[in-house]
């Protein structure tokens, strides 16, 4: 019988204390039938991404060991960073892998947010597991962020789906979802003006009228002194890479602004690059069959 495999993509709010990191991702590392892929923190965004895969029981565990040891390590209290967060471990997303529905992802992101609720961290589930439609877009369950929440927990329309409708002070709330994949890409400028990142990102993202599928906003990457525009692509095969980083490209020469170089968060799938590949080598009739090592595994 072939195997069910659920890619789990959490991220947690730390990315510049070493012994952190390490101590909560070893919470993946330590469940049996789990294999950890990558992890990758960065100091500006004070925010680590973690990508494990695994079947179903075993994401659900080293999931939730994941949530419990954050909220034991990070104080949300003291916590700065350039990216949009509202707990210790900010969001905890499944996605289908292999001979897995959305419903059955849907359903682990349900027992984990329960799970999770029961150390007092207030839980919203967003995407597929959404439980109203309000709560679908990860950007509006976010709103208003860690400091935001201690009033917006109080509103009734923002009861947490499991946990406390209190706010946790030191690991503060948790958004818990299933969806597709999704794509984290940065471009990065030669400009330390957040101004300029922060109007090609609402030029680019779907809400401010740009790609329909991407999520986009402008951070400042204090220790290079330059800015970039920090883009989720939600559906890369409906917006692909290249036409995100060639639209911040032509919107940034009206600054006299140029892309000095892109950031890849976690992984893509391989389709992406071939995407890229075939439009930047402009291959005509180009197909995955023509891969090297795409014809080595079969």
């Amino acid at each position: 019988m072939a195997r069910k495999i659920i890619e789990c993509v959490p991220n947690f709010s730390e990315g510049r204390n070493k012994e952190v990191i390490e101590a909560v991702v070893d919470e993946v590392r330590k469940v049996k039938g789990v294999s950890l892929l990558s992890y990758s923190s960065d100091k500006d965004h004070n925010r680590t991404v973690v990508t494990f895969i695994g079947e179903p029981q075993a994401v659900e565990d080293a999931a939730f060991y994941l949530t419990k040891k954050a909220a034991e390590l990070i104080d949300m209290t003291v916590h700065h960073g350039g990216h949009p967060r509202m707990g210790a471990t900010d969001v905890v997303p499944f996605i289908p892998v292999s001979n897995v529905t959305m419903e059955e992802c849907v359903e682990v992101a349900k027992k984990v947010g329960k799970r999770i609720g029961e150390l007092e961290i207030p839980v919203y589930l967003y995407e597929d597991a959404a439980s109203k439609p309000e709560r679908k877009n990860l950007a509006s369950v976010r709103k208003g962020q860690y400091e935001g929440f201690f009033e917006k927990i109080k509103e009734a329309e923002w009861k947490p789906d499991f946990g406390p409708a209190v706010m946790n002070a030191k690991a503060g709330a948790t958004a818990v979802g299933a969806r597709v994949p999704l794509i984290a890409y940065n471009v990065n400028l030669d400009t330390d003006d957040i101004d300029i990142a922060n109007k090609i990102a609402k030029i680019v993202r779907h809400i401010g009228g740009g790609l329909r599928y991407v999520k986009a906003m402008g951070v400042k990457l204090e220790e290079r002194n330059i800015v970039q525009v920090s883009m989720n692509l939600v559906n890369f095969e409906k917006t692909s890479i290249y036409r995100a980083v060639e639209m911040v490209r032509m919107e940034a020469k009206r600054y006299g602004v140029s892309v000095i170089g892109t950031e890849l968060i976690g992984l893509l799938p391989m389709k992406a690059l071939i995407d890229c590949a075939e439009y930047y080598l402009q291959i005509e009739n180009f197909n995955m069959d023509q891969i090297l090592e795409t014809r080595v595994s079969e």
